[in-house]
């Protein structure tokens, strides 16, 4: 990148490090940033299966940096990756909680003090309680709220700021100008609200999928008669199921209030039980209108949602053209 280029964005973030950036969400980050002429170095054991104009990839692992000197487990490693950080204004971490915990007191003290470090984990209560240790630092940590591949444009996009300042106000406009939808909130906010939206969601789809297992279903059986409903939760199923199993591990092991989604989810179930087995149909009627009220006044617009949704639901049926369905 050219110094002209380079000043096209002044007072901006001109130079980034995403570690991770051969990930999945790294990899959408360093999309965004190069698309806006930002000169992207990405850090990863992985190479890239592609990179976009304006990014390069540097072998490395961040957890080999120890100190000053240090070239840790991978050689000059170390030693590389601090330079590239040394000259970053965003140091991104797209990396597991683990990993990014681990390097922030590290790498925080080899990023130039006006620079700004951010996240991308799903989880954001610990990272917060590190942050704290470095109160002059420029800081927020994002979590895109869908899958990478389904593109960023229309949609939510949660940032927790940690500390304030010019370029976390810059890289979040980026990301507003990638088309994300900036959501703004503290981590126990987030936390609390991704244990509700992404947590209990995928144990509702995972325990479905274990009862159909549990009950023998036969999945070709389940498609020719399929009604929408079930046809949208097998498709949910397929989703999760095809998933890199680390990121769907992550969003229910690393967050403190899972378990009580867990128990909630556990109670809902055995609740509707009961009311069966009383045979009380006024108790149904009921729960209807309690699980209805939980959606307020966005209910019509929600069920039009789901119109809209089953309107596409079509399962591809088995071939019964031979009169037999191949088992």
């Amino acid at each position: 990148m050219e110094s002209s280029e380079l000043a096209a964005r002044p007072g901006g973030i001109k130079r980034a490090v995403v570690v991770g950036g051969s990930g999945a969400v790294g990899a959408m980050f360093t999309a965004v940033l190069a698309r806006a002429g930002v000169p992207v170095c990405v850090v990863d054991p992985v190479a890239p299966a592609s990179m976009p104009p304006g990014a390069r990839w540097v072998e490395g692992d961040i957890r080999a940096s120890r100190g000053p000197g240090s070239t840790g487990s991978t050689g000059s490693t170390g030693s590389t990756v601090e330079a590239e950080v040394a000259q970053a204004d965003l140091l991104l971490l797209a990396v597991p909680e683990p990993v990014a915990v681990e390097a922030v007191p590290v790498l925080a003290d080899r990023l130039p003090p006006e620079a700004l470090l951010a996240d991308t984990l799903s989880v954001k209560e610990r990272m917060a309680a590190v942050v704290r240790g470095f109160p002059h630092r420029q800081a927020v940590s994002l979590n895109p709220m869908f899958a990478p591949a389904l593109g960023m444009p229309g949609r939510p996009v949660v940032a927790v700021v940690f500390h304030d300042g010019p370029l976390v106000e810059d890289l979040l406009a980026l990301v507003e100008g990638a088309g994300g939808r900036v959501v703004r909130m503290d981590a126990v906010r987030h936390d609390r609200l991704a244990a509700v939206s992404q947590a209990l969601t995928h144990a509702t789809v995972l325990a479905f999928g274990k009862a159909l297992h549990t009950l023998g279903a036969d999945i070709e059986e389940l498609i020719a008669v399929a009604p929408p409903p079930h046809a949208t939760l097998l498709a949910l199923l397929a989703r999760i199921s095809s998933g890199a199993p680390e990121v769907y591990w992550d969003v229910q092991s690393g967050n403190s209030l899972v378990p009580e989604a867990h128990a909630a989810l556990a109670g809902g179930v055995e609740h509707v039980r009961e009311i069966v087995r009383s045979g009380r149909e006024a108790d149904f009627e009921r729960l209807l209108l309690e699980v209805a009220g939980v959606l307020g006044g966005r209910r019509p617009d929600l069920r039009e949602m789901c119109a809209r949704l089953f309107a596409n639901t079509t399962p591809v049926a088995p071939d019964d053209s031979t009169g037999e369905r191949d088992r």
